[in-house]
């Protein structure tokens, strides 16, 4: 019954959240400078991090003031929120993200770039939006994995959106994220499987004491990168996150 009462009042005010989100995207946005669009989500994510209950712990010193490639292991819809409660971020998904009931919607509005996965030309179209988003000074967020996990391990890096950032002589600084309950580690959250997405939502909503620990990992350089290469620089990338997802693994593939 508890669990019940607390999904129905953070189901309203998630509605709530989205009614003004769809406003702000379709009304708000296209009127307002970068700056002001890079506010608001920043502050619209933070409150849908109060109306789910979800505590994000930093850890770590995320850059702010340049452009920085994000790289992070994904768990979760929730994560470009908790990235972006953060620091403003245009993410580069999945197209398959943009198809999803009104979070697809908002997170197209918020910035994220859709990659088609399987046309010859998808990495050098998401390339040259990259550049144009390092260029203005922004953070870009890549989950390299590919597709979401149960946040328990990582899933080997895909480098080829490395490139860009290698390019331009952007650094790269990789992300982990961990997700608690109760000061637990949960994989309850991941949306992983063949769980529909409302069936996340109502996980998520009817949960208590829920936390994601977001550690911003030691940077890479530009230099380093430029020496290693996009292979090379994805798999340090990788290393550093999994040391944190499953620090008592090997870091090393097994």
């Amino acid at each position: 019954m508890i669990s019940l009462f607390r999904f129905s009042w953070r189901a309203v005010a998630l509605i709530v959240w989205i009614v003004i989100g769809l406003f702000s995207v379709g009304l708000v946005f296209p009127v307002l400078r970068p700056g002001g669009r890079r506010i608001m989500v920043l502050l619209m994510s933070r409150l849908l991090m109060r109306i789910c209950g979800v505590r994000v712990i930093e850890h770590g010193q995320a850059v702010q003031d340049r452009a920085v490639l994000y790289v992070s292991n994904h768990v979760s819809w929730l994560d470009i929120f908790v990235i972006n409660s953060v620091r403003c971020t245009s993410f580069i998904a999945k197209s398959d993200i943009r198809r999803w009931p009104v979070i697809g919607w908002l997170v197209a509005g918020a910035g994220t770039v859709f990659i088609e996965r399987g046309q010859r030309r998808a990495i050098q179209i998401v390339s040259q939006q990259m550049a144009t988003c390092f260029e203005r000074g922004d953070a870009v967020g890549l989950f390299p994995e590919g597709t979401t996990s149960t946040g328990l391990d990582v899933r080997p890096f895909h480098a080829s959106l490395f490139e860009a950032a290698i390019t331009l002589s952007v650094d790269i600084q990789p992300m982990a994220l961990v997700f608690e309950q109760a000061g637990q580690r949960s994989e309850r959250f991941a949306f992983v499987g063949e769980q529909s997405l409302v069936a996340n939502i109502w996980v998520l909503l009817s949960a208590r004491n829920v936390s994601v620990h977001c550690h911003f990992l030691d940077l890479i350089p530009a230099q380093s990168c430029s020496e290693w290469g996009r292979s090379q620089t994805a798999q340090r990338a990788r290393e550093q996150v999994r040391a944190v997802i499953c620090p008592d693994a090997a870091v090393s593939e097994p």
